[in-house]
């Protein structure tokens, strides 16, 4: 099937002439630079530009259909380059059918990116459902899903071009933060297909946390899930990802010992805080947490932990704090009003914050004005932010006589036992290497979907034309019970005979004998019924992004 010329003419024409004049354009994806210092297991080499494609090599992908030239007159001078120009176009369109899309994951983490930056890419969790929207209203990005914690922002993407898919989420992300795409590209990482799947799932088993083995990212990757339900963008592949990623990691946290002892970024936080305290003072330090949610809450448990028994907790409303109160039975909570905030904090020594406030609670204003602390406690008042965006304003640092941690801090509690983080690391890897094998079979099964609604499409148009000679023989007044006997027959005689290719082109991805011969049966009945040829997907997959553009 052909795209009509009108349709083609400009879109396509564009398409061509972005992909040739960016086909000599090199990509800079910065790999992990935290490499030595904190992962625990060796990863793939990706290269100095972070180009890496299952089928090797970057793929430059336009469309274009010889129907839609129609016939024309050509300058003799003008043939060769003009025939050139036709096989450029006819190659590019054959492998929008024949190579699958690729899994992109563009993403900054507390290994390769600071604080500062993290926050401005930041996305609250109720905006996620719009950005897979506006990701998924690119040119080149068919399905979308957004991974932002207050350690990492990453967005995974289902790319018609690996160069192109990935330049326009780079744009979209310097234009939503302000962050110049040259900076972002400094600090960003690129991952393709299997070493994105492979990421995602150490992630979600807790190697590659600043905190190894923490639990709450685990929690987060549901997040997404539930986040993306019901959203266009978030397609078969994303949403199958992610839902592996989840299995992936349970399985770990069940079946090694990686969770024992872990320690999460809000024990972290708190165990950051009692190593800059005076040992002397860790009984009687005033402690102040600001946000009461899951981060404050383990905050809280953590510092009842550790032997404090009395706290003040601002927050909102008095509703999660008098829950918690009541969880934790002999140890004072009091709470208080964000009204309050400045005058609880004059009366701390430490303060931790955990708010989704995007904007900061604590400036260099703010601070200046609170009284000293005890030199019993270092005479430092300690400011524990663990919010991304920052609850504390950099800026407070210059006040004397304050101190200002962040996430990225947290470094300095988690650098002990490298050996034993390594043990649960590679017994963990083992399990992700399992999983991910099975996820690539169950997407490998899916090169067949094509195929399967391509066939059925050729067999109901010989249906419907043939349906169409018969019952144009017939009387005129036919009955419509007898048109849909007729019918009915039709289609009965079409399913049948499609049943047996269909069983042999259906595969759950789980056994590689079995999906090997789909695969094979796949390829012989493009051959035999020239579906390869069939260019619908390439016009649905284009006219959509025209449609989309044009709105």
């Amino acid at each position: 099937m052909a795209i009509s010329s009108t349709f083609s003419a400009a879109k396509l024409d564009s398409l061509l002439m972005n992909y040739c004049s960016s086909s000599s354009a090199s990509f800079s994806g910065a790999y992990f630079p935290y490499q030595q210092q904190m992962k625990v297991f060796p990863r793939p080499n990706y290269g100095n530009k972070g180009m890496l494609s299952r089928n090797g090599g970057v793929r430059c992908e336009a469309a274009e259909f010889n129907a839609a030239l129609g016939p024309q007159k050509i300058d003799p001078s003008k043939a060769s380059a003009l025939s050139a120009l036709q096989q450029l176009k006819t190659s590019a369109a054959d492998r929008y059918t024949k190579e699958r899309s690729s899994i992109v994951v563009i993403g900054l983490s507390v290994h390769t990116a600071p604080v500062e930056m993290r926050e401005k890419l930041a996305i609250p969790e109720a905006e996620m459902p719009r950005a897979i929207g506006v990701l998924c209203g690119l040119n080149h990005i068919e399905e979308a899903a957004v991974l932002s914690t207050c350690n990492r922002m990453e967005i995974y993407v289902v790319a018609l071009s690996q160069h192109r898919g990935v330049k326009e989420v780079t744009e979209w992300m310097s234009k939503t933060s302000g962050i110049p795409v040259s900076e972002i590209c400094e600090h960003r990482f690129l991952l393709y297909n299997k070493d994105a799947t492979q990421h995602l799932f150490e992630v979600s088993a807790g190697l590659d946390s600043l905190v190894l083995g923490e639990g709450q990212i685990l929690a987060q990757v549901r997040q997404v899930v539930k986040a993306g339900e019901g959203v266009l963008g978030f397609g078969r592949n994303i949403s199958g990802l992610f839902k592996h990623a989840i299995t992936v990691g349970k399985r770990v946290r069940t079946e090694t010992d990686i969770a024992a002892g872990a320690v999460s970024v809000s024990s972290a936080a708190v165990e950051l805080a009692f190593m800059k305290l005076p040992e002397s003072s860790h009984t009687t330090a005033r402690m102040l947490v600001v946000g009461a949610g899951k981060m404050g809450k383990l905050v809280i448990k953590h510092l009842v932990a550790k032997g404090c028994t009395k706290m003040v907790v601002v927050n909102r409303s008095e509703e999660k704090v008098a829950a918690i109160r009541e969880e934790m039975k002999g140890v004072e909570i009091i709470y208080r009003p964000f009204t309050d905030m400045l005058a609880c904090s004059a009366e701390a020594d430490v303060i931790f914050t955990s708010t989704a406030s995007e904007t900061p609670l604590f400036s260099k204003e703010h601070v200046k004005d609170l009284p000293p602390v005890s030199s019993e406690v270092g005479g430092l008042r300690l400011f524990i932010d663990i919010s991304v965006p920052r609850n504390v304003g950099s800026c407070v640092t210059d006040v004397e006589g304050a101190q200002v941690y962040n996430v990225d801090d947290l470094k300095e509690v988690v650098a002990a036992n490298k050996e034993d983080r390594l043990r649960k690391a590679m017994e963990a890897q083992a399990i992700i290497t399992e999983e991910l094998k099975q996820f690539e079979a169950w997407r490998d099964s899916l090169e067949t979907v094509p195929t399967i609604k391509k066939l059925r499409a050729y067999a109901d148009r010989i249906r419907l034309a043939e349906l169409e000679k018969c019952l144009s023989k017939m009387d005129e007044d036919i009955p419509k019970k007898t048109r849909k006997a007729v019918d009915d027959l039709s289609r009965g005689i079409v399913n049948k005979l499609l049943h047996g290719p269909m069983q042999h082109l259906r595969c759950d991805g789980n056994d590689s004998r079995t999906l090997n011969e789909a695969l094979e049966n796949m390829n012989a009945l493009n051959r035999m019924f020239g579906l390869e040829s069939d260019l619908s997907l390439v016009e649905q997959k284009i006219r959509a992004k025209v449609e989309q553009s044009q709105k």
